[in-house]
């Protein structure tokens, strides 16, 4: 194991708090700290020490991949870490997005590559399922509700407008790709007054919370009506949520540790400035009613629990030794990062160990053995989800 420093990406809607606090740093920061990358992704490599100098852990395993990556995850993935880990701070609401699946990235990918001009939607021919776990409270919107409590709400805020949407959507499961295309479609010059009647509405309860907190950042957004079709889910420290390809969700508020596989191929449906399509996101967004998007810890180990996927690009395992334990020893394959979120704790594998405080990363190579943790702390350890 060896110390890794990741980049932090200043997105407007970052805190300039959360992340410098996690690594100890003056608080408030210079400017807004979004998140903080721990991985090989093209985008913000992190990088490790060598001959005193910081080297790029992207340009190390482009050298050698076969030693950072094993021959495992190097025939299932090719030359690349399959796995991102970040530390998401939010202290305002990133964009309703959807993610495309593996088919639809390579093909979406190929297209965009054969365009001469225009907008690209796809960077790069790879899905990007995500998980995230809370590391404060955190709220989100994930994943369509009932149809029928949707339209209820819509209906409560008596705009006549609204009408074609909420008959939509009392047709069940059936009408929400009619309900989202209609509010996606909404003309532009009528966008703003109809978010405006929606917000004046003499309603009360959390819906009605929901749009004037949102309306007040994007008033003339058709995303803010969508996020009404959406579960908004409330995470204590510990919880996570899963967002499959084609689930459509944003983040509101809170601090988490998120995994996701090394990608960054995002439709977004609103609640943005950027480039929308609303063509190819209602082709790769999923119209399912998502009954509950909270996933449960499952126990690993005594001071270690995980939350299952259907995934194999990534596994994330939070690690806190017991009282009276010295170390806890975790059999992960292939290449792995570990992220210390409170206290001190020592990480170590046939290569070596390091000691990270709270806010520090390291990475150890594939075929160093068995990783193991100890100390008076907490971890989360990302590896590679093969079998």
């Amino acid at each position: 194991m060896e110390q890794l420093y990741g980049p932090i990406r200043d997105y407007a809607w970052g805190s300039r708090s959360a992340i410098a606090e996690l690594q100890g740093r003056p608080v408030p920061s210079d400017g807004p700290e979004a998140e903080l990358w721990l991985g090989a992704h093209p985008g913000a490599p992190a990088t490790v020490d060598r001959d005193g100098a910081r080297v790029s852990l992207l340009d190390l395993l482009d050298a050698d991949p076969g030693h950072w990556l094993g021959v495992e995850v190097l025939d299932r993935f090719g030359p690349r870490l399959p796995f991102l880990l970040k530390v998401l701070a939010a202290e305002a609401p990133l964009s309703l997005q959807v993610h495309p699946d593996a088919e639809q990235a390579r093909d979406g990918y190929a297209a965009d590559c054969a365009r001469v001009d225009g907008h690209r939607n796809y960077v790069d021919p790879y899905h990007k399922p995500e998980l995230l776990v809370a590391l404060t409270p955190f709220e989100a919107l994930c994943g369509f509700r009932d149809p029928a409590v949707s339209a209820a709400a819509l209906a409560g805020f008596g705009v006549p407008a609204l009408a074609p949407v909420v008959a939509a959507l009392n047709e069940g499961a059936s009408g929400l790709r009619e309900a989202v295309r209609l509010l996606l479609d909404w003309p532009a010059a009528q966008r703003a007054g109809l978010v405006e009647a929606v917000v004046a509405a003499p309603v009360a309860g959390p819906d009605a919370v929901l749009v004037r907190e949102l309306a007040a950042r994007y008033p003339d957004d058709p995303g803010v009506l969508v996020a009404l079709l959406l579960h908004r889910v409330r995470l204590a420290p510990g919880e996570a949520i899963w967002m499959p390809a084609g689930n459509l969700h944003a983040y509101l508020r809170g601090t988490g540790v998120e995994l996701m596989a090394a990608s960054d191929n995002v439709l977004r449906c609103g609640l943005t400035p950027k480039h929308v399509d609303p063509v190819e996101l209602l082709r790769i967004l999923r119209f399912d009613v998502l009954d509950d998007p909270v996933v449960a810890a499952r126990p690993v180990v005594p001071g270690v629990v995980t939350w299952p996927v259907p995934v194999d690009d990534f596994v994330l395992y939070r690690v806190a030794p017991t009282a009276g334990s010295t170390a806890v020893p975790l059999p992960v394959p292939g290449p792995r990062v570990v992220l210390c979120v409170a206290g001190t704790i020592t990480v170590g594998d046939d290569a070596g160990s390091v000691t990270l405080r709270c806010g520090e990363a390291a990475i150890g190579t594939a075929g160093a053995g068995p990783l193991v943790v100890s100390g008076p702390g907490e971890a989360f350890v990302a590896a590679a989800g093969l079998r």
